[in-house]
């Protein structure tokens, strides 16, 4: 499923460790690994240090292909100039990149609990998988991956991510979990009433059978499926916690209308506050 892997790199600490988190990827599939700088055009225009700054970007995405070299994984160094999210993005669909990775803040984030701009926009807009990282003092390297968590609310949206999930599942041998959250309150509907909560209770089911089914037709060695209530993005961090998860795959909304450029809100929620890597596919439409 990803024979090319880019990795966006500037010489933080979240992207040294997007730099691991990409090499262990491209282990387990045989795949490539590009590591890419961008220079900001924005703040280049009138620099007098250009040269420097274009020289150091050359020399942090050859520091990330001297860890990749490494392992057996080959690597590519690439720079660019530009805006740093354009460009990553224009890079993905020249080279044919099947997945991103990248850290959830770089070197201008200012809280570890928000996604740094750049970041933000690629995992908004990108047309192939994104698995965003934290740092290593944020909850250490989860790799590699025993319990995989496939959020799902039945949408066409929440199902992108079933076919990734279940591949990385059958590539590390691991159990994946389909989790639903039964929202307590949803659009001012009283979910008191037991005919709602009865409806809502059975699309759950329906939700976590359907990645269940797709799990067991690709011969995933175990799968969990559970229904909670509550607030979505907490119900699916308490489940990561509970159950040791170190891996989950979500999907964004599709290509059409606000929905390109807005996540979904538990979707983007939990990409921010997962103390474990979110990979999230975007749907086709």
């Amino acid at each position: 499923m990803f024979d090319r892997i880019l990795v966006p790199v500037d010489g933080s600490a979240c992207s040294q460790v997007a730099v691991q988190y990409a090499t262990e990827l491209a282990t387990r599939y045989g795949a490539s690994v590009h590591a890419l700088c961008v220079a900001d055009s924005r703040t280049l225009e009138n620099a007098p240090h250009r040269d420097q700054i274009e020289h150091e970007c050359a020399e942090i995405a050859a520091d990330a292909c001297k860890h990749i070299a490494a392992s057996p994984v080959s690597a590519e160094r690439a720079v660019r100039t530009g805006v740093p999210h354009r460009a990553i993005l224009r890079y993905a669909t020249e080279r044919g990149i099947d997945l991103v990775v990248m850290g959830s803040h770089g070197r201008t984030g200012v809280d570890r609990y928000l996604l740094g701009s750049v970041t933000e926009r690629v995992v908004r807009l990108s047309d192939v998988p994104v698995l965003t990282v934290k740092a290593a003092d944020d909850g250490g390297i989860t790799y590699p991956y025993t319990d995989i968590l496939v959020p799902t609310d039945g949408s066409a949206c929440a199902e992108a991510a079933i076919d990734p999930a279940v591949d990385i599942a059958r590539a590390y041998d691991a159990r994946l979990h389909a989790l639903s959250v039964v929202e307590t309150v949803s659009m001012g509907v009283d979910i008191g009433s037991a005919e709602v909560f009865d409806a809502l209770e059975a699309s759950a089911r329906s939700a976590v059978e359907t990645v269940e089914t797709r799990a067991e037709q690709a011969s995933v060695p175990a799968i969990e499926t559970a229904v909670l209530h509550g607030t979505p993005y907490r119900g699916i961090r308490s489940y990561v916690e509970d159950h040791d998860v170190g891996l989950v795959a979500m999907g964004t909304h599709g290509r059409t209308g606000v929905g390109r450029y807005l996540l979904g809100s538990v979707t983007e929620r939990t990409v921010r506050t997962s103390p474990v890597p979110v990979l999230t596919v975007r749907a086709d439409t």
